[in-house]
């Protein structure tokens, strides 16, 4: 029996979903009003972070099984923030309130801050209907 190789793994969804994250902030930065568009980056924000944050014991884990311990927590800590401001980030979404939203951006796209996106990057625009999900997922 042959070896399975894993080629989607969570750090490679990391960084993809990093990548887009930094990709929607710009986006998002370029709004001057509330329109479907701004609702869906914003909704789209928050579920990245929540992904990348679920993602984060998994990662770890191979650490874990080997006794780094330190290494595992320190890792741990550097990615703390992801869940905290994905749960601030859809509740101000749901919310509706913009102010909070215009707040947090600045943070995210600060601690994101090393992320370089390519000009002709193939990640699309992966935003697209995220708000419409939030709403069918209901309130926190």
């Amino acid at each position: 029996m042959s070896r399975l190789i894993k080629t989607e793994t969570v750090g490679k969804d990391r960084t993809r979903l990093t990548k887009s994250i930094v990709l929607a902030v710009r986006e998002l930065a370029k709004q001057k009003e509330v329109t479907a568009e701004a609702r869906d980056l914003a909704a789209f924000i928050a579920f990245a972070l929540q992904a990348i944050a679920e993602g984060i014991d998994e990662s770890v884990a191979a650490w874990e099984k080997r006794g780094y311990w330190v290494k595992a927590d320190r890792f741990r800590m550097e990615w703390l923030w992801a869940g905290q401001y994905a749960k601030k980030m859809k509740d101000a979404v749901l919310a509706d309130d913009w102010a909070a939203i215009a707040m947090l951006l600045p943070q995210i796209a600060q601690k994101l801050g090393k992320v370089q996106v390519a000009e002709n990057h193939r990640l699309g625009t992966p935003w697209k209907g995220a708000y419409r999900r939030m709403k069918e997922e209901g309130s926190p």
